[in-house]
């Protein structure tokens, strides 16, 4: 298993695939391809679960677990997010590569503005996307930013903890759920208690947790999180859902004053097939996109003013950067289209 796993690793596997009755299977450049001959047998798949748990307690009660999350470490190679599962009776499990160093904002081709979003004293950060856009890592990268270039003190509460943060030129908390603390609705009111400058939540799960993370910003403090929404307009429209009806419009108001930026991101594939590339999209809370979300009669506005003011603010539309990724030929004309609708000088440039 260890010599696969180190292959799948060294291929730039994001994702490994192991299922009863199957090979194994890793996601590379976006697909599933297979890496092995031979299928596996319940049993084997059963021992590699056994083998990936590393509680005791939960190792015990495996033929009892349905659908159960944890982090394993590989020396030399990595360490993964594992999820194990239950289908057709017997075992699946679904490995997320976590490398072992801390990616960085330029080393992910991220957009330069998200340093000075990562430096923001206080606000709520949302980093969204669809499973697998890259998320975890944009995260991580902001995170590495504050952490290289501030004095704070950073607490995150992960599920599993995924990157390591060492403590460089701040001090780094990081809380797993269900290790650490009970839940996230518990360590983020926890976390409050802390002293913290910058809390992480790795995912915005329920309106508790983003009642809270709202409280946290209104007090003064930097939320980072993530939601598992395609865009900008689909992830205010989430939260404003969240909302009881009856506290819908103070709810806008309270969304509009906290949120420091929404970024939005989809993984392409490169035009050259050397892996693949984020193509982002950036809200900043300026006072005409706060305007937008408090009235709900000119929330659709809100992609206009993100295009009118990238150059002074650096916010953007997924058509604007597929544009860019084109103009630099790191993504096809047809890839572009497909991503974000034809940009309209793409059109005018084939005619």
């Amino acid at each position: 298993m260890e010599k696969i796993i180190k292959a799948a690793v060294e291929r730039g596997a994001s994702d490994l695939h192991i299922k009863a009755g199957d090979v194994f299977r890793a996601r590379i450049n976006g697909k599933l391809v297979p890496l092995t001959k031979q299928r596996l047998t319940p049993d084997q798949t059963r021992a590699i679960a056994l083998k990936l748990i590393s509680s005791d307690e939960d190792r015990g009660r495996i033929d009892k677990l349905k659908d159960f999350d944890c982090s394993w470490g590989m020396p030399g190679v990595g360490r993964f997010r594992v999820n194990v599962l239950r289908q057709r009776s017997s075992f699946m499990i679904v490995m997320r590569v976590i490398p072992f160093t801390v990616p960085t904002i330029d080393g992910l081709n991220l957009p330069e503005v998200l340093k000075k979003i990562a430096e923001s004293e206080q606000g709520l950060i949302l980093v969204t996307g669809v499973t697998g856009s890259g998320k975890t890592s944009t995260v991580a990268a902001m995170l590495n930013h504050v952490n290289q270039s501030t004095h704070r003190h950073i607490v995150t509460i992960e599920n599993p903890i995924e990157f390591l943060h060492r403590d460089i030129n701040c001090s780094v908390t990081q809380r797993e759920v269900g290790v650490d603390t009970e839940s996230f609705a518990v360590g983020l009111q926890a976390a409050l208690r802390q002293d913290p400058d910058v809390v992480v939540i790795s995912e915005m799960r329920d309106t508790e947790t983003m009642d809270t993370a709202i409280k946290a910003a209104e007090m003064g403090n930097l939320v980072l999180s993530t939601m598992p929404t395609p865009d900008v307009m689909s992830t205010i429209n989430r939260l404003l859902s969240m909302f009881p009806a009856e506290e819908r419009d103070i709810g806008r108001l309270r969304l509009s004053e906290a949120l420091r930026a929404v970024i939005a991101q989809r993984l392409l594939p490169r035009q050259d097939e050397k892996g693949r590339v984020a193509a982002v999209e950036i809200m900043i809370g300026t006072a005409a996109t706060r305007a937008c979300i408090q009235d709900p009669d000119h929330l659709d506005e809100l992609p206009e003013k993100m295009a009118k003011d990238r150059d002074q603010h650096g916010m953007q539309t997924f058509a604007q950067h597929t544009e860019e990724l084109v103009q630099a030929e790191t993504i096809s004309p047809e890839t572009a289209r497909a991503a974000a609708g034809e940009p309209e000088t793409t059109s005018r440039r084939r005619k």
